[in-house]
């Protein structure tokens, strides 16, 4: 018999005709890996408008407001003391759910997939860094962390993985950008953390180049940017719409003002494309090829844009050398594994 899990998430689930989406990828590929394992079970918010991503192979157990959430993952663990719970960042209702289960006397998994001392004072300003702070710093006693970046533990003990999505798809049929076209590429979320209305500011800016930018996000908040010229909106997309929309472009470009372990940026790479990011990220580049950072103004931007113009046929013969770098999601999922196996060694009870 599998061992069972419990993924407790933020994130929001959409259910229509008994069957769920979401938005963001990583709640469905994370589940749906695990699941080949272990009976995977995922809890998360109750969401109104459909996801892109189908979740199969997976218990969703979602929850409209706190006490719902709350009470689901009480009664899922009460139900099996063996349970291990895995809880994905630290947000108000993942913090609630560690506190119970820390309650019920057991210990859970953290993974954290950016710093969350960098989001929340990009949206709440410093109010968001001791907000954060507290839950950290009570969310990390009561459980193992898994962290894509050494920094983001904040000299705590965890475990180090490499998120991935790629699969041996991203490597095949691989396409050089030859049109005079600079077509940029955004994929992600529409929000202030995530820089995009910063972008597109400095966008207006630019005149001395003609530009055009696609952005591949939730079709439910292109209501937030559809204001602007030159851009074209797709909704989220799958794994072979989603390779080409990265072979449609010429540059891929990464506002965030705060990333952990991007894993858009790696996609990019895998096709050849070359990426910018700001100073305020620059970790992100690690020992990849072909990522460029620059300042967040226009001025900056143009003159790295212009760069790569100009170099753009020996970038992307250099772009290669990135292949065995990068990490796959099988990899991935094999790390998650290994680190849920000695966790149920070391905690039996959960």
């Amino acid at each position: 018999m599998k061992s069972e899990i419990l993924i407790c998430s933020n994130e929001r689930i959409f259910n229509k005709d008994t069957n769920f989406f979401c938005e963001n990828l990583d709640i469905k590929s994370i589940p749906e890996g695990l699941s080949k394992n272990y009976e995977v079970s995922l809890i998360g918010r109750e969401g109104k408008i459909s996801g892109k991503h189908s979740i199969n192979g997976v218990k969703i157990l979602s929850s409209n407001n706190f006490f719902s959430y709350l009470k689901n993952i009480f009664y899922h663990n009460k139900s099996n003391p063996k349970l291990v719970n895995f809880i994905i960042s630290v947000t108000p209702y993942t913090f609630l759910a560690s506190i119970l289960i820390f309650l019920m006397r057991k210990k859970s998994i953290l993974y954290l997939r950016s710093d969350g001392y960098e989001e929340y004072k990009s949206i709440f300003g410093y109010p968001g860094v001791i907000i954060y702070h507290l839950m950290f710093s009570i969310i990390s006693f009561t459980s193992s962390l898994i962290s894509c970046r050494k920094h983001i533990l904040k000299k705590k003990q965890g475990v180090i993985v490499e998120p991935s999505q790629l699969t041996p798809k991203w490597f095949n049929n691989l396409n050089d950008y030859n049109s005079s076209e600079i077509n940029l590429l955004y994929v992600g979320r529409i929000k202030i953390e995530k820089g995009i209305f910063s972008l597109l500011n400095i966008l207006k800016e630019i005149k001395n180049i003609d530009l055009n930018l696609t952005v591949i996000s939730s079709k439910e908040n292109f209501h937030k940017i559809n204001k602007y010229e030159k851009l074209i909106l797709l909704e989220n997309q799958n794994e072979d719409d989603l390779i080409r929309s990265y072979d449609g472009c010429k540059v891929f470009i990464l506002p965030s003002f705060t990333e952990g372990h991007p894993q858009v940026l790696d996609e990019a790479l895998a096709r050849n494309r070359p990426v910018i990011v700001f100073s305020e990220i620059k970790h992100v580049t690690r020992d990849r090829v072909g990522v460029y950072v620059c300042q967040r103004n226009p001025k900056a931007l143009e003159e790295k844009i212009k760069y790569i113009q100009d170099n753009y046929n020996k970038i992307q013969n250099e772009l290669r050398l990135n292949n065995k770098k990068l990490p796959s999601k099988e990899n991935f999922l094999s790390q998650l594994q290994k680190i849920i196996n000695e966790h149920m060694e070391r905690w039996p009870s959960g």
